[in-house]
C-alpha cells in the first residue's frame, strides 16, 4: 500500500491520500515474551486435557503451577491463542427461527394408562472431558424410559432416533415435548415415521 521508495510522493502524503496515520505505517507490534510463550504452551497443553477449562480454572492451574499469574493475563492469552471453554449452552428449550409452535393440550389432562401421553426432553450430562447431550422419551403414566440416545451435538436427528426405538414398542395418543429447537425443526416434525 504505502511504498517509501516512491520518489514522488513521501510516506506522510501517501498515508493523508490512504486515510492512515503515519505513526500507524512504522508501528511493529512487540513480540510476546518467553514468559508468555511459555504460559501460552501450559495452557495450550492443559485445554488438551480439559477443554472446559475457561479462564478462572486456567488460571487456578498455573497458580498450582507456581506461576503468579492473574485471570485478565490469562484471558488476553487465552483470546490471542483464539481458546474459548467448551460449555454447554443454557436454554436447549429455545426455538428455532422460523420454527411452528404448537400450544400446551395436557394442561389438567388426567393421565390414566400407558400409552397415553409419552414426552421426550433433551439434558446435558457433565462428563471427565466435556458433556455429551442426552434425550429420552418416557411414557407419563408408568414413568417408563422407553428410549434415550447421547450425542455430542444438539440436532433433531439422535432425538427422532429415539423416538422410532420408543416407536417400536408402541403408539401413544399423544406425544409431548418442550419447544425447543431440536423438536421443532423440520427433520424432528414432518419426519414420516411420526
Amino acid at each position: 500500500m504505502v511504498d517509501v521508495a516512491d520518489p514522488t510522493l513521501r510516506v506522510r502524503r501517501q498515508g493523508e491520500l490512504l486515510g492512515i496515520n503515519r505513526s500507524s505505517f512504522y508501528y511493529q507490534a512487540a513480540p510476546e515474551s518467553a514468559l508468555n510463550l511459555q504460559l501460552m504452551r501450559l495452557i495450550d497443553e492443559q485445554f488438551l486435557r480439559t477443554p472446559f477449562y475457561g479462564w478462572r480454572k486456567m488460571t487456578a492451574h498455573l497458580r498450582r503451577l507456581g506461576y503468579f499469574i492473574n485471570g485478565k493475563q490469562v484471558r488476553r492469552l487465552m483470546r490471542l491463542m483464539g481458546i474459548q471453554a467448551i460449555y454447554p449452552r443454557r436454554s436447549s428449550s429455545s426455538p428455532g427461527k422460523g420454527h411452528k409452535l404448537d400450544p400446551y393440550l395436557l394442561r389438567n389432562l388426567p393421565i390414566t394408562h400407558v400409552n397415553q401421553v409419552w414426552s421426550a426432553d433433551i439434558t446435558y450430562v457433565p462428563l471427565l472431558r466435556g458433556f455429551m447431550y442426552l434425550v429420552a422419551v418416557i411414557d407419563w403414566h408408568s414413568r417408563y424410559v422407553l428410549a434415550w440416545r447421547l450425542s455430542n451435538t444438539l440436532d433433531g436427528i439422535f432425538c427422532l432416533d429415539a423416538l422410532r426405538q420408543a416407536l417400536s414398542t408402541g403408539r401413544p395418543k399423544i406425544f409431548n415435548t418442550d419447544q425447543g429447537a431440536q423438536f421443532t425443526a423440520d427433520v424432528f416434525a414432518t419426519s414420516p415415521t411420526l
